[in-house]
């Protein structure tokens, strides 16, 4: 397939990246620095401005289908409105290029923790990625309102490390996963593969889904 990946070069991105160069796929690595893509077979990188519905539409006109691991910064104050700032242009220029195929990697903060209780809402949330977490839950809301586009939507689990590929997963819905009774979580090595996986023989047309380690 050809696949457009923007945040190519994020914790997450760069994961997807390599993920989807070992399997053969044919990738266009969407950044802001092309200096940062690693030379991968298949792997052509293009700079990119994610603000920019224009310049999206014409870096993912062609492709198969489109991955975003676009993510502003932790560290911005402004985090929350870049997010969705990002978001908005990217799914406008998606639509406005043809692309029918979109997956957006967002955060676990959205994920129910019980009844009508979301992560995010929780006194235990850390302050530092609340404002980030915000942006991404507005992101996924804003795509359920989307028709147009087949869009799926993944949520890490609550952790989210380093760590080796093991190519296992299992897949979750709008729930935390739990592994005994802690939050469960998995690497970003298999998180790359359940994305690429779902790229490859979608199974959440127009849903949220989230992944643990088995």
């Amino acid at each position: 397939m050809k696949i457009a990946l923007i945040g190519a070069t994020g914790f997450v991105g760069s994961a997807v990246l390599q993920e989807l160069a070992q399997r053969g796929h044919t990738v266009t690595a969407l950044v802001s620095n092309v200096a940062k893509v690693p030379a991968l077979p298949g792997v052509n990188a293009r700079a990119s401005n994610a603000y920019d519905a224009a310049d999206i539409a014409a870096a993912v006109a062609g492709h198969d289908a489109v991955i975003s691991a676009f993510n502003p910064g932790w560290g911005k104050d402004d985090i929350q409105a870049l997010f969705v700032q990002g978001h908005n242009a990217i799914v406008a220029g998606i639509k406005a290029a043809g692309v029918q195929s979109f997956l957006e990697v967002g955060g676990a903060g959205s994920l129910y923790i019980a009844p009508g209780l979301q992560l995010i809402d929780t006194p235990e949330f850390p302050a530092e990625w609340k404002e980030g977490a915000l942006g991404a839950r507005t992101a996924l809301n804003l795509l359920r309102e989307e028709s147009a586009l087949n869009w799926r939507f993944v949520s890490p689990p609550v952790f989210l490390a380093p760590g080796e590929r093991s190519g296992q997963y299992r897949l979750g819905g709008d729930d935390v996963l739990f592994a005994g009774e802690q939050p469960a979580g998995i690497s970003v090595a298999d998180l790359a593969v359940a994305i690429v996986d779902e790229i490859e023989s979608p199974k959440h047309s127009r849903q949220r889904f989230t992944v643990a380690s088995v």
